[in-house]
């Protein structure tokens, strides 16, 4: 690998993503299928009260991003908490972390084509969800494949015509809520909020037990972590992105969920359908929905092209680099691309195929409470990671960040303890309790990788010099793995 190139950033990839395109990589990873689609299971389970949810988790994974901020002025890279995980935890965590990170992400991209296969049935019910499902996995794939230049080129107008969806439903709504214009003009009011039934109409239990489906919605916010070492002049530009995450959560979600429950009641949305979509229709704007059904399916291909492929291609690669996998995975192609890492996670990420075909009513239910399983656990890790970094801070073990999460230690147990709390409402469902199943099968499984991991390293070594070179930084910036054609 040709370090000398001023192009090429420390691991060897290329600092392909501008401005612009680190700004809406981090927009396009606030807002996706969670949000277009999951909001409507949510909307017909807590009511207006699942507003309060998207707040209080919007505040809960801000803290989790600032808490990663911090680590990434410390030293930005790609793949990085995985980084500082076994830099301040220990090699285990390290080798966790990527790995769970990697099938968070590969089970969040099945989640997305899933949901393509949902939109696309709107304009044609006949066609099979796994047909639209292999379809976008294969040309997503191809896009990857290039280079980081149209990755960051697709994924910047991805996000492009998911904001603009979003702020244009907002200012329809207002319209329609001032001016009465519109099939719905004659009922749309604020009102909806606590009329139809209170502001949790089905019980605070039931209410609570929404907030697996909201944390989905916010998978993505730690991207930009995943984008840091290909990101231009990361100092300036990831600070950035994190200090305008309220700013997102605020007008895209909350702003959103406001004016559409304002505009039709809540009782009018049903499971599996896109509030937006039926918003449209209600309003009587037969074209719009069609829109927003277009504008929806991008944004679930837009999660897919950036978490399920592109975060798993980078987090693959970077656990081959600290040997934590395969050798073959670190390789790059002559334009910064980790092909093989990114083949890999497209081929797994294709049993999200299977399981359209097989069950496609509950696929997306299914999955994504694995995913949302595997995401707690990561957020986590990085808010301990954190806390063991400000101590190594604390006793001269590492240099101090100049963007520090405020209120810590405080606000890392208040994020951990509601993490926690989350993780029992996900047990307490029938539907969701498949993913403890899941992550309880998948933490034996590192147990055991990571324990022959090591007893071949040990071997390699000739004794017991497995954690010498893990005790140390990161090996992320070697030449080990290099580039090739």
């Amino acid at each position: 690998m040709t370090t000398s190139q001023p192009e090429r950033a420390e691991s060897g990839y290329h600092r392909g993503l501008g401005t612009r395109q680190a700004q809406m990589i981090a927009i396009g990873g606030t807002i996706g299928t969670g949000l277009f689609l999951g909001a409507g299971t949510g909307i017909s389970q807590a009511g207006p009260s699942l507003i309060l949810w998207y707040a209080v988790a919007g505040a809960i994974l801000f803290l989790v991003v600032r808490a990663l901020g911090e680590l990434l002025m410390y030293r930005p890279a790609t793949g990085s908490f995985a980084d500082y995980a076994r830099e301040f935890l220990g090699p285990f965590w390290g080798y966790a972390t990527a790995w769970t990170y990697w099938i968070m992400w590969v089970t969040t991209g099945m989640a997305e084509i899933t949901a393509a296969g949902t939109f696309v049935r709107y304009w044609a019910p006949d066609f099979a969800q796994w047909k639209t499902a292999l379809i976008s996995l294969v040309v997503l794939t191809v896009a990857n494949l290039i280079t980081v230049k149209i990755f960051g080129e697709l994924e910047f107008w991805f996000a492009m015509i998911k904001v603009t969806a979003i702020l244009g439903m907002i200012l329809i709504g207002v319209g329609v809520l001032t001016l009465g214009f519109s099939d719905a003009g004659d009922t749309a009011s604020v009102t909806h909020l606590w009329a139809d039934g209170g502001i949790a109409p089905n019980g605070v239990w039931d209410s609570l037990m929404t907030l697996q489906i909201v944390l989905f919605a916010y998978q993505g916010v730690e991207l930009v972590g995943v984008t840091a070492g290909e990101t231009k002049d990361p100092h300036k530009n990831v600070p950035r992105a994190i200090n305008t995450l309220p700013f997102r959560f605020a007008l895209f979600y909350l702003g959103a969920l406001v004016v559409i429950l304002s505009v039709v009641s809540w009782t009018e949305f049903r499971p599996g359908t896109s509030p937006f979509v039926a918003a449209f229709v209600k309003i009587g704007i037969p074209a719009a929905a069609g829109i927003v059904n277009f504008v929806v399916l991008t944004s679930a291909l837009s999660s897919c092209n950036a978490g399920g492929l592109y975060a798993t291609s980078r987090m693959l690669r970077a656990a081959a680099l600290n040997g934590d996998g395969p050798e073959s995975l670190a390789r790059l192609t002559d334009r910064g691309v980790p092909r093989t890492a990114l083949l890999v996670s497209a081929a797994v990420m294709a049993l999200g195929v299977g399981v359209n075909a097989i069950d496609p009513e509950h696929a997306f239910t299914y999955i994504t409470s694995v995913s949302t399983g595997g995401a707690v656990m990561v957020w986590s890790i990085i808010l301990v990671t954190h806390m063991r970094y400000r101590r190594a801070v604390r006793e001269g073990r590492a240099a101090a960040s100049p963007y520090r999460m405020p209120g810590a230690p405080y606000t890392n147990w208040l994020a951990l303890a509601c993490f926690a709390f989350i993780t029992v409402l996900i047990g307490w469902n029938d539907d969701t309790r498949v993913a403890l199943y899941v992550m309880g099968v998948w933490a034996v499984g590192l147990v055991v990788g990571h324990a022959v991991r090591r007893s071949r390293t040990a071997r390699r070594l000739g004794g017991s010099g497995y954690d010498a070179p893990d005790s140390a930084a990161p090996v992320v910036g070697a030449s080990r793995g290099g580039n090739s054609g």
